[in-house]
């Protein structure tokens, strides 16, 4: 599938690292270094602009190494990029370590997932089909 894309950062564009990576890293397009303190959350962009094509949309995940060793993820994960959404794509990352982790130009702070998702059109019911789960909740499915 093809998607456009406006780079108006200083990086490469993104790019799957292997054969059936399901994500591609988003690099952080900043002056300035950005220090994160604990539990404090940063807006960084990347200098990336997508159009999607309809009934797709980029989900924006944390990193997974960054996570575990600095303790740094997305605080709205996944974040959505919309279908019709044309501004730059940003970041929101949180600092859940209990020490100061800098963010540096060209650093690889996400990564962007493009998935397919569908519009609902709601049915109003009185009642839901009864299931064996039921309304069993949090950690009711383990037996």
């Amino acid at each position: 599938m093809k998607v456009k894309i406006v780079n108006h950062s200083r990086f490469a564009l993104p790019e799957y690292q292997t054969a059936l990576s399901a994500g591609m890293d988003l690099r952080a397009n900043i002056k300035e270094s950005i220090s994160l303190e604990p539990l404090q959350r940063a807006l960084v962009p990347t200098g990336l602009y997508v159009e999607l094509p309809a009934g797709y949309e980029m989900q924006i995940r944390p990193r997974s190494g960054m996570a575990a060793k600095q303790g740094v993820t997305v605080l709205n994960a996944p974040g959505t990029i919309d279908a019709d959404y044309r501004g730059e794509i940003k970041v929101i990352l949180v600092n859940l370590s209990p020490d100061v982790v800098t963010i540096n130009d060209g650093e690889r702070v996400a990564q962007a997932v493009v998935a397919r998702c569908e519009q609902v059109e709601w049915e109003s019911v009185e009642e839901l089909s009864a299931t064996d789960r039921g309304e069993g909740g949090f950690g009711s499915t383990g037996k």
